[in-house]
């Protein structure tokens, strides 16, 4: 029972966590748009609101990959529960700073989507990870596992490769100084390794599958 509680709590504590950086930019939007605080977001307020969207998009998704690890080293199965929680949070971020982008920046010239994406090789990355995240968020019910099956686990592999394209969009979008990309890329790069390892580590000798595929033969 208690453990319930616990487990309840702690998922509206990381609900919280999650759409606090949205409600303190609608915030300073709000400042901004009244004219209470010209300055809430700086000199370039379009600039800024698709900053912090794209970096918690960001911050959230390696936050989704960093579950499986401490699942693993902290031997917390429970963690595995706050998963699809913040990639679905990863995507709204992601989906907002892609919508700031067509209606604050593009302001309705819809016609200039698709030359944006095409002649702009940090918009191509972006809208490409955006892209790929949507069958993700679509499929992250229970349901969809059951349908999926084993395809399920390799659709949801892809969040290697949208991570990927995530850092390098920033990397490109930043340009000069990309000392807070290359944390992120290094983050990353942790991240990955970790996974890489420990499947290493834990892949089984041909023995060991060969004596389990005949137990399983005999059975």
């Amino acid at each position: 029972m208690a453990a319930g509680r616990g487990l309840v709590l702690a998922k509206v504590a990381v609900h919280g966590a999650a759409m606090a950086p949205l409600a303190v930019l609608g915030w300073h939007a709000w400042q901004v748009g009244s004219g209470a605080d010209l300055d809430a977001l700086g000199a370039e307020p379009v600039a800024a609101i698709e900053h912090e969207l794209g970096l918690w998009a960001l911050r959230l998704l390696l936050a989704t990959l960093a579950i499986t690890p401490l699942r693993q080293l902290l031997q917390q199965p429970v963690l595995i529960r706050f998963r699809r929680m913040l990639g679905l949070y990863a995507f709204a971020y992601a989906s907002l700073h892609f919508a700031a982008y067509l209606v604050l920046d593009l302001r309705g010239w819809w016609t200039q989507v698709l030359s944006e994406i095409v002649e702009r090789p940090y918009i191509t990355v972006g809208f490409a990870a955006w892209l790929l995240l949507v069958p993700l968020a679509l499929t992250s019910t229970r349901g969809w596992m059951r349908r999926l099956g084993r395809g399920w686990g390799r659709l949801h592999r892809l969040v290697h490769v949208i991570a990927v394209l995530a850092v390098l969009h920033f990397w490109w979008v930043v340009k000069s100084d990309v000392r807070e990309p290359l944390l992120y890329a290094a983050i990353l790069a942790a991240l990955l390794a970790w996974r890489l390892a420990w499947r290493r580590r834990h892949r089984p000798s041909p023995s060991r599958a060969n004596a389990s595929t005949r137990a399983e033969q005999q059975q």
